[in-house]
């Protein structure tokens, strides 16, 4: 399947952020839905591939931001997404509350020591952009250090880019009722009970205030070097559909290549 029928679009203009819930729904133009999984699957093994390159090569590293409300998906996208890949080339991190420890340094020295090293993929499930959504919604910093943390984190991310990160930020776009529905399930179902938290009804009725929160972010820490990307993750095949592609072509993109045998090991007999 032509990776261009579900390519997803980087954010460049703050027009293109869609927020509302009917934008959360599976896109049209995707193959039909019982062909969704299997076409995921394949750009699943696209990556596998591709990472193989991205290991031996040794030129770059691919960080994916992973960010979005209560039970948008971030969890399952990294089990299906990245479930082909050699876990000694892959390291997830899941960002929660601040420890005591790493709130006595600025809020991005926990960020930056998760930065994957050339080689490998690192992955993010939820990220820095805590620092600028949830005090945001809360009040709990002001505007200027809004203003202040939205340009800090777009030079680091620079910095980043120009050191070969390459960077790719997904926000997963969940309606009002899928959210409802999730999280129901994982009041009904004990195998999904620990994932529950009081904290997620009081983030839902707060639904309004993270919207914009999440749409200042996007539009404001977008650019030409760590550009967003909105998932519409109602529908999970298509979700997960969405985001391999789009990993599998930045991969693709890159030129990765196998290093030529050292010319001194040319010949060489093994007995």
């Amino acid at each position: 399947m032509p990776s261009s029928q579900v390519e997803l679009k980087s954010v460049t203009s703050p027009r293109q952020i869609r927020l509302g819930d009917s934008d959360a729904a599976r896109p049209s133009g995707l193959p039909k839905h019982k062909h969704l999984a299997e076409a995921a699957e394949e750009q699943v093994d696209r990556i596998r591939k591709l990472q193989q390159k991205l290991y031996a090569d040794a030129r770059f590293a691919l960080l994916v931001v992973l960010q979005g409300r209560d039970a948008s998906g971030k969890d399952g996208t990294v089990r299906k997404v990245f479930s082909g890949v050699n876990p000694m080339g892959c390291d997830v991190t899941s960002f929660k509350a601040p420890t005591e420890i790493e709130q006595e340094h600025d809020y991005l020295w926990r960020v930056h020591e998760r930065i994957p090293p050339r080689r490998m993929i690192g992955i993010f499930n939820r990220s820095h952009y805590e620092d600028v959504i949830v005090p945001r919604v809360h009040k709990s910093i002001s505007r200027q250090t809004l203003s202040d943390r939205f340009k800090q984190i777009n030079d680091f991310e620079r910095m980043l880019a120009e050191n070969s990160v390459v960077i790719l930020k997904f926000f997963l776009h969940v309606s009002r009722d899928e959210q409802k529905k999730r999280l129901k399930e994982r009041l009904e179902d004990k195998k999904k009970n620990w994932k529950f938290r009081a904290g997620d009804l009081e983030d839902r009725a707060l639904w309004d205030k993270y919207t914009k929160a999440y749409r200042e972010a996007i539009a404001s820490c977008s650019t030409s070097w760590a550009r967003w990307h909105i998932v519409p993750a109602d529908d999970e095949d298509a979700r997960d559909l969405l985001v391999a592609t789009k990993i599998a072509d930045t991969l693709d993109g890159l030129g990765l290549r196998y290093p030529p045998l050292d010319p001194d090991l040319e010949g060489i007999k093994i007995k």
